[in-house]
C-alpha cells in the first residue's frame, strides 16, 4: 500500500463489501466525521490564508482557485458561490480546473497531470491576486505546476492538501494541511478528504467576506438578490438590522437598488443613497463601522 494517508487503506475496511449495508453506511459516516474533525488542527492557517484572500480583493486583486478533479470542483464550487452570497464581482474570481470546462462531463484524470497546460492557464495570474491551490495528495502536477507560476508572478499563494510535507506547500505563502484519515475506500478522496476542503474553503472565503465587511451579525448584507429567495432574505436583513417593519425595509431596499448595506443606512438617516454610498467607501465598505457616523446624529442603535 502506498505510504501516503490520502492512498492508506482504513483499518476498518477489511471485508467491507461483506458487511450488513447499515453497517457500512455508519462506517462511511464515520469517516466523514473524523475528516470533518480533522480541520480544527488547520484553524490558525485557515486564518492566515483568509487574510491573504481579503488582502487581494481590497487591493483590487482576484482570487484565483485552481485544482484537478474532485478537489478542483470543492474550489470551484466555492469560488461560483462568491458573486451571489458576498457581491464579490465575478471578473474578481477566476477558477483555473484541470481540463478546464469540458472535464465537467468527463471528469478524466489525465489532464491532472498537463503541466503545460497549468502554466498556459496560470498566465492569467497577476501580482495582485491571491491563488488558492488544492489537491488532496498534495502533489497532482496540475495544482503544483499553477502555485509554482503563481508564486513566479508575485501573487500570494494558498496551498491546501491533505498530507504532510506535500509537494504543494513548497510554493505557498500559506499552506493548510487537513490530514484526514485513510479513506474507507482507498484512495476515493472525494470522501473525506474532499469533505475536509469543502470545510476548508467554506471557512476561508466566509472570513474573508468578514474581513471585507460583508457580515454584520450573521447576515450577508453584502448579497446579490437577483431571485424572489434572495430578496425575500434582504428584506428580513434590513428589518431585523435595522429595526423597521418588513413592508418599511422593502421600501429602503428600493430606495437603495436592492443594497442591503445602503438601506440599513437610509433607515440609520443617511439622507439619500448616493449620501451612504460615500459613507461605506469612507469606512472600507464595513457596515457596522459605517452605522457609527450616523448613531449620535440620528439616535440609531438597533444593531449597530
Amino acid at each position: 500500500m502506498s505510504g501516503t494517508a490520502t492512498e492508506a487503506r482504513h483499518g476498518e475496511a477489511e471485508g467491507l463489501d461483506r458487511r450488513p449495508m447499515r453497517e457500512i453506511l455508519s462506517l462511511l459516516a464515520s469517516g466523514q466525521q473524523a475528516a470533518a474533525a480533522a480541520v480544527d488542527a488547520a484553524i490558525p492557517s485557515i486564518e492566515a490564508g483568509s487574510a491573504h484572500m481579503a488582502q487581494a480583493l481590497r487591493a483590487g486583486g482576484k482570487l484565483v482557485y485552481a485544482g484537478a478533479g474532485s478537489s478542483g470542483l470543492m474550489a470551484m464550487a466555492d469560488a461560483l458561490e462568491l458573486p451571489g452570497t458576498y457581491g464579490i464581482p465575478k471578473d474578481r474570481i477566476v477558477v483555473l480546473l484541470a481540463g478546464g470546462v469540458a472535464s465537467l462531463s468527463d471528469l478524466t484524470g489525465s489532464p491532472e497531470d498537463d503541466v503545460e497546460q497549468a502554466r498556459r492557464d496560470a498566465a492569467v495570474v497577476e501580482a495582485s491576486d491571491c491563488v488558492i491551490c488544492v489537491s488532496a495528495s498534495g502533489s497532482t502536477p496540475y495544482a503544483v505546476a499553477v502555485a509554482q507560476a503563481a508564486r513566479e508572478r508575485g501573487a500570494q499563494v494558498v496551498a491546501i492538501a491533505n498530507n504532510p510535507g506535500a509537494a504543494l506547500f513548497s510554493h505557498a505563502d500559506v499552506s493548510i494541511l487537513l490530514q484526514t484519515p485513510p479513506e474507507v475506500i482507498a484512495g476515493s478522496t472525494r470522501m473525506g478528504a474532499g469533505t475536509s476542503q469543502k470545510i476548508a474553503f467554506n471557512m476561508l472565503s466566509t472570513l474573508a467576506a468578514v474581513r471585507l465587511g460583508h457580515v454584520h451579525d450573521g447576515h450577508m448584507v453584502n448579497l446579490h438578490a437577483d431571485n424572489i429567495k434572495l430578496k425575500a432574505r434582504a428584506t428580513r436583513m434590513v428589518a431585523d438590522i435595522a429595526g423597521v417593519a418588513e413592508e418599511e425595509a422593502r421600501r429602503l431596499l428600493d430606495r437603495a437598488g436592492g443594497s442591503v448595506k445602503v438601506a440599513v443606512l437610509l433607515a440609520a438617516g443617511a439622507p439619500e443613497a448616493e449620501d451612504a454610498r460615500r459613507a461605506l467607501h469612507r469606512n472600507g465598505e464595513v457596515l457596522r463601522s459605517t452605522l457609527a457616523e450616523f448613531q449620535d446624529i440620528n439616535g440609531f442603535h438597533k444593531r449597530a
